[in-house]
């Protein structure tokens, strides 16, 4: 079966079965590379110790959750008009 007539059978899936099948096939992206996960550790010591120091401002969660939603509608609406 070509990769065309998978993508067609997984369009016919339910939304929850190709919930399913999308977060799968994300996960199998994923890298676990110990040179990655040390990157990313050294990135949040750095950014905590900006917060620690400072150097940036906190929001808060309801804050960020709007902004988040906000620029999420916002590409929304430029993709439908696209």
């Amino acid at each position: 079966m070509s990769t065309d007539e998978r993508l067609v059978e997984a369009l016919r899936l339910s939304r929850a079965q190709r919930a399913r099948v999308a977060a799968e096939l994300l996960s199998s992206l994923e890298e676990t590379d110990d040179a990655v996960a040390a990157a990313w550790a050294d990135e949040l010591v750095r950014r905590a110790g900006d917060v620690a120091a400072g150097r940036v401002a906190t929001v808060s969660w309801s804050t960020a959750r709007a902004e988040i939603l906000g620029e999420l509608g916002q590409r929304r609406s430029s993709r439908a008009t696209s």
